[in-house]
């Protein structure tokens, strides 16, 4: 196994610094595409992107004040069932989101134009939004909306600041800003910022044009989960429960600093890569980080603790993080679980002494 460059340095109190997360990044996705095969389609692994649609369908349509709770979106996209007592317009957002998220994961790791270069088109920014928003649309538009101003339509008149001081451009120069963005998101790649940051400024950029009338921050984030995907990273899952440190990060990237917003976008990354992707591409025998083997019965905080009492096998790298296999953990599992079953002896239980005889 290569080490992590040694840039890749933790904190004294563990967490990574903001280089050290996005160096982190860059090397666990080089070795997902190297060592692991890359990303696998939602063909070859449905699993893995069930669970992230799921999770991503839960969380984006929270940030905008969806009610729906995880269980319930499993329901409503697994059986097609509505349970509880929300409105409508709660589960005809999700399905409209989770719908548009489908199509993404399937378009992003499928040929295409875009594999020649062009990461993205204009026809996809629009067809992303017309998928997100026609279901909802069909029982609650916008109310200041024109019959021009549908899913999929740029915005026919101006809006007001937003309340975080982020100002949309007049609807007359959507078109021309909107077709400036698609060309320099095709240069992602080559900025000279970690993928996270550049992401996030450009990320920043499609919010502030706001070319919808609704739906931008839905259609932002499946855009931006687009561009992670064909660049080969997992997407990046934004928790509602961050919402207010979301919203400033945003509001710090319009104004010209894109790294807390860069920082949110590696560590959901990194978060989705440990939690969902490596766990089902890597063999049993394949050193991963302990995040990606934790179980319900053995968590990060247990597996690292008999990482470090030498208990279980396990790899630690350069930046003080510790890898190890599924295999060596279901040997720690079975000698942990095979120590408790162990008879005790006469008299130790619950701190008594022995009675003399």
């Amino acid at each position: 196994m290569r080490n992590l460059p040694k840039t890749a340095r933790a904190t004294s109190r563990g967490r990574p610094t903001r280089e050290a997360l996005h160096v982190r990044l860059a090397f666990m996705v080089e070795e997902l595409k190297s060592r692991l095969g890359g990303l696998p389609s939602p063909d070859e692994a449905e699993s893995i992107w069930t669970d992230i649609w799921y999770h991503e369908a839960h969380n984006s349509t929270g940030l905008e004040g969806n009610t729906l709770v995880l269980r319930e979106v499993e329901v409503l996209l697994r059986d097609g069932k509505a349970v509880g007592s929300k409105e409508l317009k709660d589960y005809l957002e999700v399905s409209g989101y989770a719908a548009a998220a489908q199509w993404v994961y399937s378009q992003a790791l499928s040929s295409g134009p875009w594999t020649s270069g062009k990461l993205l088109t204009l026809t996809e920014v629009r067809h992303v939004h017309r998928l997100a928003m026609t279901p909802v649309w069909e029982v609650a538009p916008h109310p200041d909306a024109s019959e021009e101003e549908s899913p999929g339509n740029w915005r026919r008149h101006d809006i007001h600041a937003f309340k975080h001081e982020m100002k949309p451009p007049s609807h007359t120069e959507i078109p021309a800003l909107v077709r400036d963005w698609v060309d320099r998101v095709a240069g992602l790649h080559r900025e000279p910022l970690p993928i996270a940051e550049a992401l996030a400024a450009r990320h920043a950029a499609f919010e502030r044009i706001h070319p919808f009338i609704d739906g931008n921050g839905r259609a932002g984030r499946l855009l931006m989960n687009l561009l992670l995907v064909r660049l080969g990273y997992p997407p990046a899952i934004i928790l509602k429960r961050r919402r207010d440190r979301y919203l400033d990060a945003l509001n710090r990237a319009d104004r010209g600093d894109p790294g807390p917003l860069g920082e949110i976008i590696a560590r959901a990354v990194l978060d989705n890569l440990s939690r969902f992707v490596l766990p089902a591409v890597a063999g049993p025998a394949k050193l991963v980080p302990l995040e990606a083997l934790a179980a319900k019965d053995l968590s990060v905080v247990a597996l690292r603790n008999a990482a470090r009492r030498s208990r279980l096998k396990a790899v630690r790298a350069e930046d003080g993080t510790w890898r190890s296999s599924r295999q060596w953990v279901d040997e720690y599992r079975r000698d942990r679980y095979a120590t408790l079953r162990l008879p005790r002896k006469r008299g130790a239980s619950s701190g008594q002494k022995s009675r003399p005889e």
